[in-house]
């Protein structure tokens, strides 16, 4: 029987991603996500439980701009690696290699708080720095003309 490998996180981005540039011109980007769960504990407080999740994304993905603190949406497969540290010890670390990633919502940097109304919904994106209000989800409509229709 065949198995399945598929990530799905909505989470936080812990600090700003790295970008590499390979030889042969593709890119990776790499970044930490935080997800967080709360709970009530058994004297009714609320507790945060925080994990950190290791993203790649490759090729297309690295062309994107993201920045910490941007409520993002992961889609990918968990995969680990070895490698060998300086002393030559084998090493391994887990990420989650990403065949999607997209912004939900982009941090507010000048304002130090996150775009929108709703941080976990919010309005429209904004990008990086800019301190304006989201414009109108849509124009008003423009006047049109009466008819001699009843309905």
């Amino acid at each position: 029987m065949a198995g399945l490998n598929k990530v799905i996180l909505i989470g936080r981005i812990g600090k700003d991603p790295d970008t590499f540039t390979f030889d042969n011109g593709n890119k990776k980007i790499s970044f930490t996500l935080a997800t967080t769960e709360s709970y009530r504990d058994k004297d009714n407080n609320w507790i945060d439980q925080t994990e950190w999740h290791n993203i790649a994304g490759y090729r297309y993905l690295a062309e994107k701009s993201f920045a910490k603190g941007d409520l993002v949406y992961v889609e990918g497969k968990i995969k680990t690696r070895k490698y060998q540290d300086k002393e030559g010890s084998d090493r391994y670390v887990t990420e989650i290699i990403a065949d999607k990633i997209n912004i939900l919502v982009r941090r507010n940097i000048a304002g130090d708080n996150f775009a929108g109304n709703d941080p976990g919904y919010g309005g429209a994106p904004q990008e990086s720095g800019s301190t304006t209000s989201p414009a109108p989800a849509s124009p008003a409509p423009e006047a049109e003309p009466e008819d001699d229709l009843p309905f």
